[in-house]
């Protein structure tokens, strides 16, 4: 729970206000006063939401008083002769995960959800955003910002259109603008006669005072015994894909954090949970152009990328991040050239120059990403390695609420600490891939949940409990979810995780032909589920990286991902959530490899690389088929194996023992339970014929 502000600051507050207060405002203050007795801005009872209808307004200690932000933004929205301000939830390179200091959305309304969007006018602010945040806004914004329940440009088109005029400028920064995002809200307002005014110095940084800084941390590369490809070579086979291109670009664009993190090696500590750095890359055929912080560049760095020597094929030069717009604009003023550019992670800011069109050249996604996404052989290895150890770390935590959670001490937040204390004591470890998603109950049905001091329950038998955890290690990214249930499951209960359990198992048996889009089989992981009228409400699977970004485009189920192909990894992750009641998630991390067929070649198949055993009592056998079973047998020998001598090798013999308990098979445990009873009733029958023949 927040502290109210000191008497002090809040009269400094005041007395700033006041000056500024109107006096019809004063006839609202003088009337809340007389019906109220008395007038806080932030409460500590009352509720977790605010109620803004209230006399007076009710705030829960929760959230941020946006007043004095908001009146500094419309002075720079005045400034610069804009009416409207749009506010989105990224970064300039369209990253997932975001640094503190590009938390626009969160500072101007307090709101620290992943997805939404802002809009302030001068006598307005709303937000957007969708239904796994709606609680989380009510709880975080005060009562200057309305709440819009959706997320679709043409929604914020729309109140746009009723609320400013055709003689006003709507403001944004085409550095935190997709291609697609201009064009689609170009596409709802054009009609209405209201212009997108592009602003490339952010307005909210204007007004942020204490605006996080860059992390000082240096750049490092990665070792070479995690490294096949040196970047040279990388270099190399992406100028390939240059010069076999029919449209002859001159050089490739690389926006994405993750596309320069790869193509040499290289990696940082700029957003949180994601090994990235601030930067662009511009490559041509002979030329290449790295934009960075270059204070963060090590001489040993410099060595490495060669950034001392005369500009060759195979030197990097080095120049400021912020000089990236300077250099593209120059180069474009190049006869002869033609830039080959990812649309899905290349900002506005950069697409508006790259003119005339046919200078242009667009694909979904750059080379570097494309080629990025098949894994090498050391890279599946060391992979493969990092999900072994991440897998020791999953186990203890397990064994360990087994034994604690019915003392009645344990919380959302204890069981998530432990998990990253166990990771850290990895080979390797670099700390948590994610916020850990530790979640009881009906906690657990809010699929994106992650516990903190207002909301973290207690763990208990009665619960069902929901942990998805990874970790980042110098060899690979891991991501897993877990379901457990520590007391007595419902039959509804059983019935969904199995069902679950039967979607994950038939995508990880799927075999099919090399060149098949994810989406074209995701249904198979909700097929169970439909039939008994139960679905879910996100993706079913996304790429997972080596020491990167725990989702890892474009590989996944989507409809927007590459084709699968050999040396691909991806997570499968089916779920249910009753609302209120429950949340099931089970996810495991999978490599696509060769698949054995009887007469076709080049077919494909799933091969799990997570090692964690799933929650036995909450199986039900008998809604699986033999093939399932089979399957899931052919896992837990594999966990047996594989986990058995990693758990050897650490002296963990407790964990082993756990281990071996929770991965006997069942279809042999099936086998001896109806031996043991067909035993029973042979030896009843002899003991009745005995009776009656004596």
């Amino acid at each position: 729970m927040q502290a109210l502000p000191s008497l002090s600051l809040w009269n400094r507050w005041w007395q700033t206000v006041c000056a500024k207060m109107p006096f019809s405002d004063w006839l609202l203050v003088g009337t809340l006063l007389a019906l109220g007795g008395s007038w806080n801005v932030i409460r500590a009872d009352g509720g977790s939401e605010r109620n803004c209808s209230a006399i007076p307004p009710y705030l829960p200690s929760t959230v941020v008083n946006t007043t004095l932000r908001l009146q500094a933004l419309r002075e720079a929205m005045s400034s610069v002769n804009v009416s409207a301000y749009i506010i989105p939830g990224t970064d300039a390179h369209l990253s997932e995960y975001i640094a503190p200091r590009d938390a626009r959305m969160a500072f101007m309304t307090g709101f620290t959800g992943s997805a939404g969007t802002a809009v302030v006018t001068l006598n307005k602010a709303v937000l957007w955003t969708d239904s796994r945040y709606w609680v989380q806004a009510e709880r975080q914004m005060d009562c200057n910002w309305e709440l819009e329940k959706d997320v679709s440009i043409s929604s914020i088109a729309d109140w746009l259109i009723r609320e400013v005029s055709d003689t006003d400028n709507i403001g944004f920064d085409p550095f935190l603008f997709s291609i697609q995002t201009y064009e689609s809200y170009s596409y709802n307002l054009v009609p209405a006669k209201l212009m997108l005014k592009s602003i490339p110095d952010n307005l909210v940084d204007r007004v942020w005072t204490d605006r996080p800084l860059i992390p000082p941390d240096n750049l490092i590369r990665l070792p070479d015994r995690v490294v096949e490809r040196t970047w040279q070579k990388k270099v190399e086979h992406i100028r390939i894909q240059m010069t076999d291109n029919p449209y002859k670009p001159t050089a490739v664009l690389l926006s994405a954090l993750d596309e320069t993190a790869w193509l040499f090696n290289l990696r940082g500590n700029d957003i949180p949970y994601n090994p990235f750095f601030y930067s662009y890359t511009l490559l041509t055929l002979n030329e290449i152009w790295l934009f960075v912080h270059k204070d963060r560049v090590t001489e040993d760095l410099k060595l490495y990328l060669n950034s001392t020597c005369f500009p060759l094929a195979h030197c990097v030069q080095l120049l400021e991040y912020e000089q990236v717009r300077v250099m593209l604009k120059d180069y474009m003023t190049t006869s002869g050239v033609k830039v080959w550019i990812g649309t899905e992670y290349t900002n506005y800011a950069l697409y508006e120059l790259i003119t005339p069109e046919e200078k242009l050249l667009t694909s979904a996604y750059s080379p570097v990403l494309t080629t990025k996404a098949v894994k090498d052989e050391t890279e599946q290895r060391i992979l493969r390695d990092a999900h072994v150890r991440d897998a020791v770390a999953v186990i203890q935590l397990l064994m360990w609420l087994e034994k604690v959670v019915p003392e009645g001490k344990e919380t959302e937040m204890t069981a998530a600490y432990y998990v990253n204390e166990c990771r850290s004591k990895q080979k390797d470890s670099r700390g948590p891939s994610f916020e850990t998603i530790s979640a009881s109950g009906p906690n657990a049905a809010l699929a994106h949940y992650s516990p903190s001091n207002a909301t973290s329950r207690k763990l208990t038998v009665d619960e069902m409990y929901l942990v998805d955890s990874g970790g980042q290690y110098l060899d690979g990214t891991t991501d897993i979810t877990r379901t457990v249930h520590w007391g007595i499951p419902t039959d509804m209960q059983k019935d969904a995780f199995t069902r679950v359990l039967m979607g994950n198992i038939e995508i990880s048996r799927t075999i099919f032909p090399s060149g098949t889009k994810g989406v074209n089989m995701e249904m198979l992981g909700r097929r169970a589920l439909w039939e008994v009228g139960l679905n879910y409400g996100h993706g079913t699977g996304h790429g997972v990286g080596n020491y990167f970004g725990v989702h890892d485009w474009p590989v996944g189920f989507q409809g927007n991902n590459i084709p699968f192909r050999e040396g691909m990894f991806t997570s499968i992750e089916p779920g249910y959530y009753k609302e209120n009641d429950f949340g099931i998630r089970i996810e495991d991390v999978v490599v696509i490899v060769p698949a054995h067929t009887k007469y076709g070649h080049n077919y494909l198949t799933f091969e799990t690389v997570s090692l964690v055993p799933y929650d036995r009592k909450l199986i039900d056998t008998s809604l699986m088929s033999p093939q399932q079973l089979q399957w899931l047998d052919n896992y837990y020998l594999t966990i047996r194996e594989l986990m058995g001598a990693e758990l050897d090798r650490q002296g963990l013999t407790e964990e082993k023992t756990w281990m071996l308990k929770h991965t006997v098979p069942f279809q042999s445990a099936t086998a001896s339970a109806a031996v043991s009873s067909l035993s029973l009733t042979l030896t009843a029958l002899a003991t009745a014929l005995l009776h009656i023949l004596l």
